[in-house]
């Protein structure tokens, strides 16, 4: 989960953003990482620790939004959402 919550560097990692394969891809390559972890095992994971799938191509926690404000950007969480069903 590390590598996961780490910005990606548009150099190093190639994207600005995580999809499945370039965090795969930087899983792979990181020196404590994981030479064979698969796509489904990184979906899993995150679906487990509570993170969706957004279409803007970032994963977010369930329930919670980042909003733009005039002070800044500030993250809001819905305390009334369901948690997954597994």
């Amino acid at each position: 989960m590390r590598e996961f919550r780490r910005t990606p560097d548009r150099e190093h990692d190639g994207t600005a953003t995580w999809s499945l394969t370039t965090l795969q891809r930087a899983l792979r390559r990181a020196p404590d990482g994981l030479p064979a972890v698969s796509t489904k095992t990184i979906l899993t994971t995150l679906w487990g620790a509570g993170y969706t799938w957004q279409q803007s191509r970032t994963w977010c926690h369930t329930g919670t939004v980042v909003r733009r404000r005039k002070a800044g950007p500030v993250t809001v969480t819905d305390r009334d959402t369901a948690p997954k069903k597994t």
